[in-house]
């Protein structure tokens, strides 16, 4: 017999954590048989009976009536290696025919005779085993309830707090769960924290051994994408689609985008009334510059857009083959360090965009080399 409360207990659980009973039950049972043959009868095969009203636990062992014993049948292979075939009864689960009779006159071969064989102390392996079950049986309930809620998020924002951190880590409290964000994941130079709240982009999602792994950041070029569409109901809508982001964290991302409504003008739709769509946005990066590209099918107008702020480009195409696709831009000698950006990071940016490599030239460059040319 188990603790009074034993049922209660499980059906308070299944309740809560939404588990059929019955697994909760076929589980103890498994458990019961493993606990069984450890403390008292390894060779015994053994059937535990849980009384689902009262709680009350009994072990029965059980035996399969046969006409002969029958043992395994041991071959041997073309390569001399040694084939062992199980019965189809265990050995342990036979018993003659005749000595079955002798307990239960009319019983059959074929049929299943049962003993009951519960130990007096019982009980107290009955309990102890009832609430290991229980505590492994919430774990994993609450492991596959946390996956089930998280999974479909991979890839999106979201809010949570900062709860501690480590030498490597921040960790962040979803409310069930907690995420890790590296540090190497942060925008590089924010300060944060503990205890602030702080929105991060779901990088992963997955199962471990020790239950759900969601790994988080903030550097990722998607956590600008979403910011982006989280911020501007016309990217939800359809009106503007969002064709790309190129990022270098804490420096520079640019955005490619598209208005679909000729009345709608894609970057001013993204900045907002007196900026104030936008600004959201950069307080979140924690001022890092953000440029707003115009998408174009024509390569070269793409290509001078993104290369923005400079404006005096001039664009040609060398090669438009997928895995091939080169560039070479003229830009007047006074916007050549603008093109060019910040340790290159501008023309990083502008070729990872628009697929392109881009090789990039000033005015004064061109017409030295073409002076060079003609002599």
């Amino acid at each position: 017999m188990v603790a009074d409360n034993f049922i209660k207990n499980v059906h308070e659980v299944a309740k809560e954590k939404g588990i059929d009973e019955n697994i909760i039950f076929d589980a103890m049972e498994q458990a019961l048989i493993t606990a069984y043959k450890k403390n008292y009868n390894s060779k015994t095969n053994v059937k535990p009976k849980i009384d689902r009203e009262t709680g009350e636990i009994k072990i029965f062992t059980y035996y399969i009536v046969v006409e002969d014993y029958e043992d395994p049948e041991v071959t041997i292979d073309e390569e001399g290696n040694e084939i062992i075939t199980e019965p189809s009864v265990p050995v342990d689960a036979q018993i003659l025919l005749e000595d079955a009779r002798k307990k239960v006159p009319d019983i059959d071969v074929g049929e299943t005779i049962e003993e009951e064989v519960t130990p007096e102390d019982f009980g107290r392996v009955a309990v102890q085993t009832a609430k290991q079950v229980l505590i492994q049986k919430i774990r994993t309930a609450e492991r596959e309830s946390i996956m089930a809620d998280f999974e479909g998020k991979e890839g999106e924002l979201m809010l949570g707090m900062l709860a501690m951190e480590d030498e490597r880590n921040y960790y962040v409290d979803f409310g069930r769960a907690r995420g890790i964000l590296p540090k190497s994941e942060m925008i590089p130079g924010e300060v944060v924290k503990m205890g602030s709240s702080i929105r991060v982009y779901l990088q992963k999602v997955e199962e471990t051994t020790k239950g759900p792994l969601i790994l988080c950041s903030r550097k990722h070029y998607n956590f600008v994408r979403r910011l982006f569409e989280s911020e501007i109901p016309e990217f939800r809508d359809g009106t503007i689609v969002l064709h790309g982001v190129a990022r270098e964290a804490g420096i520079r991302s640019k955005v490619s985008v598209e208005s679909l409504d000729e009345r709608i003008d894609a970057r001013g739709a993204c900045i907002g009334e007196k900026g104030v769509r936008i600004a959201s946005i950069l307080k979140e990066l924690n001022g890092e510059k953000v440029d707003l590209i115009l998408y174009s099918e024509n390569p070269e107008e793409y290509i001078k857009e993104a290369l923005s702020p400079a404006k005096n480009v001039y664009v040609s195409i060398m090669n438009e083959n997928d895995g091939e696709k080169e560039a070479v831009v003229i830009v007047s000698d006074d916007e050549l360090s603008l093109a060019i950006g910040k340790k290159g990071s501008n023309i990083r940016l502008a070729s990872k965009l628009t697929k392109y490599h881009i090789t990039i030239k000033s005015m004064s460059q061109v017409n030295e080399e073409g002076n060079k040319d003609e002599n």
